[in-house]
């Protein structure tokens, strides 16, 4: 569903074909929401469908004809409520917090390197969001650029500068990632610092550690 009202928020914006609104959505780091070329494609057919949106037909690349999107006036009232509503958190479906759980159970060495291939990653996502914030307050970004021919300047500022700062919200949940994670590095080298050998061997071999206990058991 929320694919929906993304697509209807960058055509909005900018009347666009098919190719080119697929390839907005491939670049997750330029904005907010990502998907698949198959998904973008059939939710335009749907918002055809529904009459949310209609094509203007002009030539193409290589003397091919295309057609780009718009929202009709149906398609901009229903944009509208969206925006307007509040909407309930989706399901929590979080990969790295569901491998994080598992960190008790690996070596300390092992769990570190995946916490710090998440700090790089974020700190990525950091830079590129903290750069795409900046061009949003220059109001240089080409979807920007669009939007606001076809707005009242004295709506410039409020337009680029609400936009800007969902990205500076980007930043921050990045940063409390890496903040998270480095905490995450310190308490897992305390806890070696504060074990025994024997909890150390366990952690680095909890399958192994599990035998011995078989073996105990048994005696």
């Amino acid at each position: 569903m929320s694919l929906r009202y993304a697509v209807l928020e960058v055509l909005e914006a900018s009347p666009m074909n098919g190719y080119r609104l697929a390839r907005r959505f491939a670049e997750a780091q330029r904005w907010v929401w990502s998907a698949p070329q198959s998904q973008v494609y059939g939710v335009l057919a749907k918002l055809r469908q529904d009459g949310l949106i209609a094509g203007t037909a002009r030539e193409g690349e290589n003397g091919l004809s295309t057609a780009d999107y718009s929202l009709t006036a149906e398609g901009e009232r229903d944009l509208a409520r969206w925006i307007s509503a509040p909407h309930p958190e989706p399901p929590t479906r979080d990969p790295f917090a569901l491998q994080a759980l598992g960190f008790d159970s690996v070596d300390t060495d092992s769990a570190v390197e995946v916490l710090e291939a998440h700090i790089a990653e974020q700190e990525a996502l950091m830079e590129r969001w903290g750069e795409h914030r900046e061009a949003l307050l220059r109001r240089d970004t080409p979807l920007l650029r669009e939007r606001l021919k076809a707005r009242p300047a004295r709506e410039h500022r409020r337009i680029a500068e609400v936009k800007a700062m969902v990205f500076a919200r980007q930043v921050e949940l990045a940063a409390a990632k890496v903040n998270w994670a480095r905490r995450m590095i310190d308490l897992l080298r305390d806890l070696d610092a504060d074990a025994g050998p024997a909890d150390l061997a366990a952690a680095a071999d909890p399958a192994g550690a599990g035998r011995e206990w078989d073996k105990t058991a048994r005696r």
